[in-house]
């Protein structure tokens, strides 16, 4: 197996509360630079995907918080999808820390948008697969 495709990020100041940890929403933002990172990592930009009449979509976003990260730690925010034979696809997601303490787990179902029809692509595994310029990056 393979390792995920993961991104380095550092907790900045001001993304942190009053109780200086980072917020909540913020690993939701960590979890999205790391996708975009994939896609770009496999050849796939956001102008290539509206080219071809196509976005990404979330669906439904689940985030386990098991430590709390502050302003100055530098993580790791690992990437993998999870193809299935339907419309949607699972993305899982770790955000661990330098000494490997996991901070958080994000699991996501997300799904391929027509943004003609506004429906979801009937197979979305074979877009990206078309589109990228590696789509061993997406496990494909």
């Amino acid at each position: 197996m393979t390792e995920p495709f993961s991104v380095r990020v550092t907790v900045r100041g001001y993304e942190t509360d009053v109780q200086g940890h980072l917020n909540q929403a913020v690993y939701l933002n960590y979890a999205e630079h790391a996708r975009w990172s994939l896609l770009q990592a496999a050849g796939i930009s956001q102008s290539g995907l509206i080219a071809r009449g196509v976005g990404p979509v979330a669906l439904e976003t689940t985030v386990r918080y098991l430590r709390e990260l502050l302003a100055g730690d530098e993580v790791e925010v690992t990437c993998g999808f999870e193809w299935g034979e339907g419309k949607t696809f699972r993305i899982r997601q770790t955000i661990r820390k330098a000494d490997g303490t996991v901070a958080a787990e994000i699991t996501g179902v997300g799904g391929l948008m027509d943004l003609e029809e506004r429906r979801l692509v009937a197979d979305p595994r074979a877009y990206f697969k078309e589109l990228a310029a590696d789509p061993g990056v997406f496990g494909l």
